[in-house]
């Protein structure tokens, strides 16, 4: 089977025109082979019929004029062989390579067979038995036989002879095989040649068109693999149908062109950087801004690799690497990227590149420069802690100015005074000032100077029991629990912890003015990874503008309040790496609600 096309298109020709023309051709020599024996036939035919005419009445007619002896049938052979070879051989002669003859079935003889110089030594001779001859004396219908005969291999035309009713004999006419094959054969050849020009004839014009067909279509894949690397070039015009693919691939690649340009003009605009690489790691496309962002030129940067971009000093997580390595999809990661100059900080999201048939080709990653947002941010948190320093400092000075103000106001009074008694009276009041001053400082340096917590397994549970049975009692307020059975246990420092909730106890019996109920409720949370306890009053709540300060150091709604109380409870709480909620409003009581982790038990593996 051929490869090429011009190969298929000469064998598809040749199957398609020849077998055509060659089973005409068949057909054609059959039929004039056909043609031919039945003219041939008709024609001997014809001259049975002529001497058929000319025996008139019959055998018998003519031997009713012999005289010899009735019973000498050889005798009777040549009367008759004499009256009736001339119109044998006259008939002989008027039809060259035609063999003609009577035979009588009475005598059993052949009478006459022209012409007689050739075949004058058979008359007197009968036929064989299975001779053709005798099947049409007895059927009395006219035959045809082609094969050896008494002449040889002949074509015989027998006619029977029949008067009055009897089968007489039989009269033949006859021409050598030899001379009807000669003519089918010339026949033959008249056809084999006609169907050999006309395939030849159609081969040629096949190869013709085949080899334009072809040079057409070397024309669309040469284009083709031109446009494989070069999207601007066109496939010339063609003519016919060849020339509309050729049209239709001019239209795809420049459909192709348009949505490439477009994408290449959005990836280079784009103010995120973008850089992709191929299977190796080595760089295949870096748009503008990721130059800009990693201080590098395209040219000198393609086809190098992606590693070579940073430091290599540093240690440094690629999640564009890891994408390439692993397949895994990275959103938007925080990423600190070590170049030779400087810290680059961006989100960076990556994923897969694969190619039409899905296969994998490299990676893609997407850069958004976070550098300018971190100094910013980091500004910002600088700012905020020096304001909450001045916060704090200036609630410091204000809630020790206080007392001093009272104790020097005592000192001067007492330094001009003279009577024991007012110092008596007076220096009870020093004492308390500086014992407030002592507290204030001792829980400064408390919320300032926090220690480590001792992070162990806690039942929350028992840490409620203990905190409400230091608190102090007040028989208008009610203390009523709702605790959960089978808590999971906590990962705290049981001290620190029940110090603060120890502080969100007293805090909400404080914001009860007369009577009222403070409710403990513990809960695991429905998301399988915290412990929840809340401490609700029944109180005169905070006021949202209250609500929203109220872990500030030294912000207290509380006339004898330091405001450190909460700020300590936020800050232990932080440190368990938990979560507080406070929910408040005037007239409807305070919920506090604390959130920590709670403890994973590893399983054995089987």
């Amino acid at each position: 089977m051929p490869h090429s096309l011009r190969g298929k298109l000469l064998l598809l020709s040749l199957i398609v025109v020849s077998l055509p023309i060659t089973t005409t051709g068949y057909f054609l020599e059959r039929e004039g082979q056909q043609a031919v024996l039945k003219e041939k036939q008709e024609r001997l035919f014809g001259l049975d019929r002529l001497l058929d005419a000319q025996l008139g009445s019959g055998f018998e007619a003519l031997l009713a004029d012999y005289a010899g002896d009735k019973t000498d049938l050889a005798a009777q052979v040549r009367y008759l062989n004499a009256r009736l070879t001339a119109v044998t051989d006259q008939m002989a002669a008027a039809n060259p390579g035609v063999g003609v003859g009577y035979y009588d079935k009475a005598l059993n003889a052949i009478v006459t067979y022209g012409p007689s110089a050739l075949y004058g030594g058979t008359v007197g001779q009968p036929i064989p038995p299975d001779h053709p001859g005798w099947t049409v004396m007895r059927s009395g219908q006219p035959a045809v036989e082609n094969g050896p005969q008494v002449r040889g291999q002949i074509l015989n035309a027998m006619w029977p002879i029949v008067r009055e009713g009897r089968v007489q004999g039989y009269i033949w006419a006859n021409q050598l095989s030899d001379d009807v094959d000669r003519q089918t054969a010339a026949m033959d050849r008249a056809v084999i040649g006609v169907t050999a020009a006309g395939v030849l004839l159609g081969i040629l014009l096949t190869q013709a068109m085949s080899r334009g067909l072809t040079r057409d279509v070397r024309t669309v894949t040469d284009g083709l693999v031109r446009l494989r690397s070069d999207l601007h070039h066109n496939i010339p015009p063609l003519p016919g149908e060849i020339g509309e693919i050729a049209a239709k691939v001019n239209d795809m690649a420049q459909a192709l062109l348009d949505a490439q340009s477009l994408t290449a003009d959005i990836v280079q605009s784009i103010a995120d950087g973008v850089i992709a690489i191929d299977r190796a790691g080595l760089i295949t496309a870096i748009n503008p801004a990721a130059c800009h962002m990693l201080g590098v030129v395209e040219a000198q940067v393609i086809g190098k690799p992606y590693n070579s971009l940073f430091d290599p000093a540093a240690p440094f997580a690629s999640v564009l690497l890891d994408t390439l390595e692993h397949g895994g999809d990275h959103v938007d990661v925080a990423v600190e990227m070590p170049l030779p100059q400087q810290m680059l900080v961006v989100n960076a999201s990556s994923s897969l590149l694969r190619d039409s048939h899905g296969s994998e080709i490299g990676a893609v990653m997407v850069l958004k420069d976070r550098t300018e947002q971190s100094r910013l941010r980091t500004q910002v948190m600088r700012a905020d802690r020096l304001a909450a320093l001045g916060e704090l400092m200036a609630g410091v000075a204000h809630e020790i100015r206080n007392p001093l103000t009272s104790i020097r106001g005592f000192v001067q009074f007492l330094a001009e005074c003279d009577d024991v008694r007012e110092w008596r009276r007076y220096s009870p009041e020093i004492i308390r000032q500086v014992d407030s001053l002592n507290r204030i400082i001792g829980e400064l340096l408390e919320f300032g100077r926090p220690r480590p917590p001792a992070i162990r397994p806690v039942q929350l549970n028992d840490l409620v029991h203990e905190v409400t049975r230091l608190s102090s009692h007040n028989a208008d307020i009610q203390v009523r629990l709702a605790l959960a059975a089978e808590l999971p246990l906590i990962e705290a420092d049981g001290e620190a912890l029940k110090q603060a909730l120890l502080n969100l106890l007293i805090n909400a019996m404080q914001a009860i003015e007369t009577a009222g109920t403070v409710r403990i409720e513990t809960r695991a949370e429905a998301d399988g990874e915290t412990v929840a306890v809340s401490i609700s009053d029944d109180g005169s709540g905070v006021s949202p503008e209250d609500l929203e300060k109220i872990f500030d150091p030294f912000f207290s709604t509380k006339p004898q309040g330091t405001g450190l109380g909460l700020a300590m409870v936020h800050r232990i709480v932080d440190a368990h790496h938990g979560t507080i909620a406070m929910t408040s409003a005037p007239g409807t009581g305070t919920v506090a609600t604390l959130r920590l982790p709670r403890v994973h038990v590893k399983k054995d593996s089987v």
